[in-house]
């Protein structure tokens, strides 16, 4: 995105009252891929590869996960799909019955693991949802997502939570419709280029960039700019000033 553009939208963006915020769940508001970084870990090391460095193998994984989205979607259950078909490719011993299920071991426990908010978060929803109608966008799978949004205990901030499979385009144009908010109060709050940032502003609202350390790989994109407005911050206790 262009740094003129991006420092005349900060500028211009004065505290703003009665919009309507759309946010990410998983890396904006809670803890979720350290999860998958430590069972991609701890199967690289059980897979024990004699010759290939663990950025190849992280690399193959990354190969087979793309492959599976349109077919498996999003989740642990997907994730540990990838793991198994990863682990077919490139074990260098017979593959057994008890291994795979150590390997589908490794992404269950991700599901195992207690919501950790994120810094900020906590105390900010509140007064966010006092100023502004806040909705849940999240994607990946319908029944693996609300299980941790009602695990959060963070749901009640929100006037309805979203589950979709892919976050497009399409979809964001279709939100702003059947709910019938104006394109230029509405804002899609997240941390990943390819689902939160890039089609939300593709579709004309407006978005807010918040970094996370350690975003999944294939949500990774080059920012482009849009007709709506942007704003990158550095934490999620920073929307306070400007919401």
């Amino acid at each position: 995105m262009n740094a003129q553009i991006f420092t005349e939208t900060i500028a211009s963006l004065t505290r703003l009252e009665g919009q309507h915020l759309l946010i990410d769940a998983d890396d904006t508001l809670w803890e979720n891929n350290i999860y998958f970084n430590r069972a991609t870990d701890a199967f690289i090391d059980f897979l024990d590869h004699s010759s290939m460095p663990p950025d190849r193998v992280r690399l193959v994984l990354q190969e087979i996960e793309l492959e599976n989205l349109t077919v498996h979607g999003y989740g642990s259950a997907a994730f540990g799909r990838s793991l198994q078909s990863c682990y077919q490719k490139l074990s260098e011993r017979h593959v057994s019955d008890e291994d795979i299920e150590t390997i589908l071991g490794f992404a269950e426990e991700i599901m195992l693991q207690e919501i950790d908010l994120l810094r900020g978060v906590e105390e900010t929803l509140p007064m966010l949802a006092d100023r502004h109608e806040l909705v849940l966008f999240t994607k990946g799978s319908d029944a693996e997502q609300r299980q941790k949004i009602d695990k959060s205990g963070i749901d009640m901030h929100f006037l309805d939570a979203i589950v979709v499979p892919e976050k497009d385009e399409a979809v964001y144009r279709e939100i702003v419709t059947g709910r019938g908010w104006e394109s230029g109060r509405t804002w899609m709050i997240g941390n990943s280029p390819k689902s939160d940032i890039n089609p939300a502003l593709a579709a004309g609202i407006n978005a807010v960039f918040i970094p996370y350390h350690s975003t999944w790989e294939l949500e990774l994109q080059d920012l482009n700019g849009g007709p709506g407005r942007f704003l990158q911050l550095a934490g999620f206790s920073e929307l306070l000033d400007h919401f």
